[in-house]
């Protein structure tokens, strides 16, 4: 069967080279190979975070490492910020993890604002808050520095910050936000197979956690922290991730994480302009649009172009492509494209012109 090339919001492209890494042989994950692993990319996990901390590697999807949070860190009541379907989701979670709590609702397409969170947070009520920095479901990007600055006014508040789709695609750097938990799993910005998720915290979130008597073990951040002195883990974890993780840390920092970055903000805008030129709009409110993905408007919101995106995608994928029809409540109604990962401006290029010769049977 011919391979579909992903640029759907994730999973996405994983490269040969990746895939080489993953497939390294097994080694035990006690003994001092996998340690030595650990401890060759502590640092550049570290580097790539901007933090001090321990950065810790968790066998199982983000979701995971996200409802750990919430059982670590919410004693009192939680604030979900919500502005999308995952973030939404997170709501969902935290009630069914027993824990008390309430949403922060803002329209679909809206970031989340410092404003509303602290006029939340000036109740009292809430001892976390949990947020999606990039809402892939509405391409949308909230400013993480902006809220970030409020943990000065509520130092007892814990910050949970989903950098999913973002993390190695833009600046994140952990200390300078000082925020709680940061965490993201690698089959976005990573390019990486799922399954594996990186995540960090405070010395405050540590502190909290280990008061916490029903955080359970397997997400159990105290035990997280025990063992990654150790460069070790505290349960089995995904060895061909961790080799893969490693490999692509070495490409990351070859290319320079400046560089990084900008590619990214290339690519991104390169597909904002494609949408442009075929007459769409964004969905997104205008300047909050994720840099890692594109969701252009197709009758989710007045004005702009509208086309059949199930039409759109069925013949993208005829020519090799897979791209996103929307979703959710928005599906149709959007669609989204994705230039995360290792995608350059030729690759991209590459897209485009399948997006071109499938407009032009619409």
């Amino acid at each position: 069967m011919a391979h579909v090339k992903l640029h759907i919001p994730g999973p996405v492209e994983v490269s040969e080279k990746t895939f080489k890494a993953f497939c390294s042989p097994m080694i035990g994950h006690r003994g001092q190979g996998y340690k030595d692993l650990v401890a060759k990319i502590q640092p550049q996990l570290q580097a790539l975070l901007g933090t001090k901390q321990l950065v810790y590697l968790s066998t199982s999807s983000a979701w995971g490492v996200m409802e750990g949070a919430l059982r670590n860190l919410t004693q009192k009541k939680v604030l979900c910020c919500m502005k999308g379907a995952f973030s939404d989701k997170w709501l969902d979670v935290a009630k069914r993890c027993g824990k008390d709590a309430e949403g922060l609702q803002v329209p679909w397409g809206s970031p989340i604002r410092a404003e509303a969170i602290d006029a939340k947070l000036a109740t009292g009520q809430f001892d976390s808050l949990t947020l999606i920095h990039n809402e892939t479901s509405t391409g949308t990007m909230s400013p993480v520095a902006e809220i970030a600055a409020l943990k000065a006014k509520y130092p007892d508040v814990m910050f949970i910050v989903d950098a999913v789709s973002s993390m190695t695609a833009v600046p994140l750097n952990f200390d300078t936000l000082g925020i709680d938990v940061l965490l993201a799993g690698t089959q976005k910005a990573f390019a990486l197979p799922p399954g594996l998720t990186v995540f960090t915290c405070s010395p405050a979130a540590l502190a909290k956690a280990a008061t916490a008597k029903d955080r359970g073990y397997y997400f159990d951040f105290i035990e997280f922290d025990k063992n990654a002195k150790e460069n070790m883990t505290p349960s089995t974890p995904s060895i061909s991730h961790t080799y893969a993780l490693a490999s692509k840390l070495d490409e990351f920092f070859a290319e320079g994480l400046e560089a990084r970055y900008a590619r990214h903000k290339q690519t991104n805008q390169m597909t904002r302009d494609w949408a442009a030129k075929h007459g769409f709009t964004l969905f997104p409110e205008a300047g909050f649009e994720s840099i890692t993905l594109t969701c252009v408007n197709n009758g989710a919101k007045p004005g702009g172009r509208v086309v059949d995106a199930a039409k759109l995608q069925k013949f993208v994928k005829e020519q090799g492509f897979l791209i996103d029809g929307g979703y959710g409540k928005i599906k149709g109604t959007t669609f989204r494209l994705s230039n995360m990962g290792d995608e350059t401006p030729a690759t991209m290029n590459q897209l485009y012109a399948a997006l071109d010769s499938a407009m032009a049977k619409l």
